[in-house]
């Protein structure tokens, strides 16, 4: 999908920004409304990129956290006045899953009597909602740990690449043997709205499709000059591993973080 009209709620935040710099960039009419801003329910929206949630105090908020993964989406769907809906959601969706690998159509499994699941049950009610209340004009981008270097970029990884432009010797609150999936900010941008131009209704892993640890990013540190040490040495169990077979078939690939990591670096040298 090319040029018109495009709405970006959410685009205050970490993801919805770059979204929106992009869209305008490539020509789209882009709207970004406020938050509260009612018009979402009474305008044109065009082709909706949902980007609103809570993230780090979903557990301190849990009632803004329902209202913000699930409870507007139900609005705007309910109102219907989009040409596509991209919704974002997430691949610790998965985290309840005993499995190495798993794919987007894999049932998903949650406690509903642990009150820091309120994250997961709003997002994959968003998920429901998306999917099965936008006839065929919904689709999910379930996205993995994002990242970038800008200042204020959330994330443990992005703290210690913007750490890394002033200290060479790094001293991090984690462990070694903590492994994630970590995806670029542009490269989810860009598999954003390729979804959206997606010829059918469906959920799609946003990840690299690579589970890479602390420790290996330190070797890619290491290898520019840095030096880097853990105060941990916790040995959690991986997270399962997003396939990402569908979001090649649009034509993306992420690159790998320790590739980003490498370029990042080299640059600051």
């Amino acid at each position: 999908m090319t040029g018109g009209l495009a709405t970006v709620v959410g685009a205050q935040g970490f993801v919805g920004a770059r979204l929106q710099a992009r869209l305008a960039g490539e020509g789209w009419d882009v709207h970004a409304p406020a938050k509260g801003d009612t018009g979402v329910l009474t305008r044109d929206l065009g082709v909706v990129y949902y980007c609103a949630g809570l993230t780090a105090d979903y557990d301190r908020r849990p009632f803004d956290t329902v209202e913000a993964h699930a409870s507007l989406v139900s609005r705007i769907i309910e109102a219907g006045r989009f040409e596509r809906i991209v919704y974002l959601s997430s691949t610790r969706l998965y985290d309840g899953l005993p499995r190495p690998e798993v794919e987007e159509g894999e049932p998903l499994v949650f406690d509903p009597t642990d009150p820091r699941r309120v994250y997961d049950l709003s997002k994959a009610l968003g998920e429901n909602l998306i999917l099965t209340r936008a006839g065929d004009r919904g689709r999910v981008a379930r996205l993995a740990n994002v990242y970038d270097w800008e200042p204020g970029a959330p994330g443990f990884l992005s703290e210690w690449l913007i750490r890394a432009r002033a200290e060479e010797d790094l001293v991090l609150d984690s462990s070694p043997a903590v492994a994630r999936d970590y995806i670029h900010l542009d490269d989810v941008v860009t598999a954003l709205i390729a979804i959206a131009g997606a010829p059918d209704p469906a959920i799609f892993n946003v990840a690299s499709g690579q589970l890479v640890t602390n420790g290996q990013i330190a070797v890619v540190f290491e290898a520019a000059g840095w030096q880097v040490a853990f105060t941990g040495e916790a040995k959690p169990p991986a997270p399962p591993n997003a396939v990402i077979h569908r979001l090649t078939a649009l034509g993306v690939t992420p690159r790998g973080v320790e590739d980003v990591v490498a370029g990042y670096l080299k640059g600051l040298a």
